[in-house]
């Protein structure tokens, strides 16, 4: 199925505006609305998932702290950090939540293998993509060894998808000392720059939807990223539904 990705105006955007279009959108979806990935950087911003505890936001000082309907704990979105939101739908794919989130990680595996780090892994348990700390024995401590790079966040709403993929690019990793990220105390984050790979978010935001295109899209779309706003965005999803209707 048809799955385009689209750069987000403005950029850097407001996290709720982007949240709330994700929602109209996937409401407006019809049998023919093709999947998409919208593409962003954020304000700086806290989320807190449906299941997330306020006691895990440690000191938001000036950041805002915002309650979301996406699956998870808190994490932090800022400048810098390349968020990938997948719209997709899985009854047409014939693809379970689980299968959903293993592809997400395989892309960003993938993606980060192309940019460089071969050596990130996932961790049992804990959604997400990692990078093992130098001299790190996991069997002893294992998340005092390992150091977070992409986070996931998933919503199933009528068999489709919502939010997804955050992968630490280039960004001011600080603000992540004022949350226990994902609901882990004392887990360490790291983006590509921390590990001397400095690229731009646009180069790996290259990789990363031709990587989930392979993933989720049937033939993958190979086509580049434009930029769009989010009402057209919105609208794409819409009109499907309006020429069915009349």
């Amino acid at each position: 199925m048809h799955m385009p990705a689209h750069w987000i105006l403005p950029r850097p955007s407001r996290y709720e505006t982007v949240w709330h279009a994700m929602q109209t959108a996937t409401a407006a979806r019809g049998p023919l609305t093709h999947d998409a990935i919208w593409l962003t950087e954020h304000e700086p911003v806290y989320t807190l998932g449906q299941a997330g505890k306020p006691e895990h936001v440690l000191a938001a000082a000036h950041i805002p702290v915002v309650a979301t309907d996406r699956g998870g704990q808190v994490t932090y979105h800022g400048p810098g950090q390349l968020v990938a939101y997948i719209l997709h739908d899985l009854r047409r794919a014939n693809r379970y939540v689980k299968d959903y989130v293993y592809r997400l990680e395989e892309a960003v595996l993938a993606t980060l293998a192309c940019c460089g780090l071969e050596h990130a892994t996932r961790f049992p348990g804990a959604p997400g993509v990692y990078v093992a700390q130098a001299g790190a024995d996991p069997a002893r401590d294992p998340l005092a060894h390992f150091q977070k790079i992409a986070a996931l966040g998933v919503k199933v709403r009528n068999g489709c998808t919502y939010h997804g993929v955050a992968l630490n690019v280039a960004m001011d990793l600080q603000p992540f000392a004022g949350i226990n990220p994902c609901g882990y105390r004392g887990l360490a984050v790291t983006d590509l720059a921390s590990q001397g790979l400095p690229l731009s978010v646009d180069t790996v935001a290259a990789h990363l939807v031709r990587e989930l295109q392979r993933q989720l899209a049937s033939p993958a779309t190979g086509a580049s990223i434009a930029t769009r706003t989010l009402p057209d965005l919105v609208a794409d999803f819409q009109a499907p539904c309006m020429a069915s209707a009349s």
